[in-house]
């Protein structure tokens, strides 16, 4: 069984420059819609396996979450869905919104 790895904002912004990433984002709703990483995807408890049956499992995948903790579990729970390559990103959204703000999207 793989692991998931932990990874920089600024190598998550190299994987995504560099090709085909899934980013996900599991904080709750009004938190993703005030802010998000670009092209990031929204996932939550109803919506989670959809998002499996949908999505290929060996595209790279990206967990963020608010500072980097959620993610690591969800990201395990990602590595014990399939997925082949998954990170979990360190800092979270918070992180990436200081280093990369003009890479954040709002929904509304």
């Amino acid at each position: 069984m793989f692991d998931f790895k932990r990874i920089s904002v600024q190598q998550a912004k190299d994987m995504i420059d560099n090709g085909a990433v899934t980013l996900i984002d599991i904080r709750d709703e009004a938190s993703f819609q005030t802010g998000h990483m670009t092209n990031s995807i929204h996932i939550d408890h109803q919506s989670v396996q959809g998002f499996i049956q949908d999505t290929d499992l060996d595209i790279p995948l990206i967990v963020c979450c608010y500072h980097g903790n959620s993610s690591q579990s969800a990201a395990q729970f990602f590595v014990e869905k399939d997925f082949s390559d998954v990170y979990s990103l360190d800092g979270g959204y918070e992180a990436w919104r200081q280093h990369f703000p003009e890479l954040c999207d709002t929904t509304k």
